[in-house]
Order: structure tokens, then sequence, then C-alpha cells
């Protein structure tokens, strides 16, 4: 495998689609560019079905490129290395129609094959739940640092979560913390907060379940505006609140990377 020149690598999971783990993966990617890794970051998109992170980052149409040493990962904002099944798609809306044994081939391959380089950080983005692709990831990196867990507020997401931090566990991969997204609103007109799926859900399984609570991340309009442009909300917005939860969770992940390499 091609990871001995990767320091650090953390895999997003959750335990239900729709939480917006692909969103928080690329935008915890690119805050930790941001505090001076540019060109040391790097994102692999391991949803081999459901591939959004190339739209996300305004990649869509980048392919990769191949070479004597293997397969390179496309550049994005801030020269973060990305590898995804959407780069090799033919169009955007080909489907990946594969049973659990080429899924796990492809992931063994993106793994393997791709030239990383140096980089600091590798997020692993994988689909909901524990299945296939999370299981290859866990099995394949067991040097992993650990898992980053994405919740929203809400009673049913908090019961899906709880799986997923027992399967990490079971896989005895380290929790990082869990990050609580669409965890509110602020009223634009009337300055009232307004709890759209629920408050406290991330912080009751990270107290029941005995794990850090890393952030909350605001409902903001604008995050999904300028994802579905393919433009960085947190690079074109540093000052808002959303943007300021990013860089705080990102600290707490560094540290939490830094002491465990000591």
């Amino acid at each position: 495998m091609r990871m001995g020149k990767v320091r650090h690598k953390i895999a997003v999971i959750s335990g239900k689609g729709g939480v917006g783990k692909s969103l928080i993966t690329v935008n915890l990617a690119l805050a930790l560019a941001m505090r001076g890794r540019n060109g040391r970051v790097g994102v692999l998109d391991a949803d081999i079905h459901g591939p959004c992170v190339p739209k996300m980052l305004g990649m869509k149409g980048s392919r990769l490129q191949s070479g004597p040493p293997g397969i390179f990962p496309a550049l994005g904002p801030l020269n973060i290395k990305v590898v995804s099944m959407g780069f090799l798609l033919p169009s955007d809306d080909s489907p990946v129609i594969w049973r659990g044994p080429l899924k796990m081939r492809a992931i063994r391959q993106f793994l393997a094959e791709i030239v990383w380089g140096n980089l600091d950080y590798l997020l692993i983005d994988l689909p909901p739940g524990t299945g296939d692709e999370a299981l290859s990831v866990l099995q394949l990196l067991p040097e992993m640092d650990g898992v980053i867990i994405v919740t929203i507020p809400s009673e049913v997401s908090e019961d899906v979560v709880k799986k997923a931090v027992t399967f990490a566990r079971k896989m005895e991969v380290p929790i990082i913390g869990i990050v609580e997204n669409m965890s509110g609103i602020v009223c634009p007109h009337c300055g009232e907060r307004i709890d759209v799926f629920g408050v406290g859900g991330g912080e009751r399984i990270a107290t029941e379940m005995n794990v850090s609570l890393l952030g909350n991340i605001p409902l903001d309009p604008s995050i999904s505006k300028t994802m579905d442009a393919g433009t960085p909300f947190i690079a074109t917005q540093p000052d808002s609140p959303a943007a300021k939860a990013f860089d705080a969770i990102v600290k707490k992940i560094e540290g939490f990377t830094e002491r465990k390499k000591k």
C-alpha cells in the first residue's frame, strides 16, 4: 500500500444518510488545508454508488491521471488531492451497479494504487451505514487514527448513530468524536433560534456512549448553495458561525491526532 507517506488517516462515517456527512468531510478538509497545509490534505470519496465530493469541490469533469508510479489524484481547491468514483464514470447519471466483491476490489485499488504522496491528513468519506465499504476501509487500514461520526439532532438519527459508535468499537478503531450537523438556525429577520431537527442529540449521544462531541454546525442556507455551486463554503465565508465551528472542530482533530502519534 502507498499509505506510508500519509501521516493521519481519518474516516468520516454516519449511521444513516441525509445528515450531511460528505459536506462535513469536504469542509473539514478545506479547513485543514487552510491551516498551513496547502497540498498536504487528501479526500478519498469511498461512496461508490453516490459520489458527491467532486461536485461539492467544483471538480465535475476532472479525471484521474496515471503514470509509471501509479494513479494520481485530481487536484481540487487549495491543492486538495481527491479520488472519487465520480472521476471514473462516463457521465453524472451513470449508476454503479456492483455487488460487494467489486466494491471491495475498487476500494482496495484506491488504497493500494493511488499515489497520494506526502499528506498530513487523508479524510475518507464513507457511505452511510456499516456495510461493505466501511468494513473494507477499516480492515485495510488498521493503522487508521480514528473515525468521526456525523449526526443531526433528531431522535431518529440519534438511535442509528449509536450503531455507528458500536460498529467502530467492534472494529477496534478509535472514535475521535461526534459532529452534530444542522444544529439549529437563526432567523435572519427576528434573530430567533429555530431548532428545526430538535436539540441536543449529539450531546446526548456523546454523554451516553462516552465519546467526545467535537462541535455543532448550525444550519446555514449558504452552505448548501455554495456546495451545489462547487464553491468551497469555508474558504469563501470564513467569518460565518458555521465556518468558525468547522475551524474549532479541526483544532480538536489536530489535538487528537497529535496526542495519538506521541
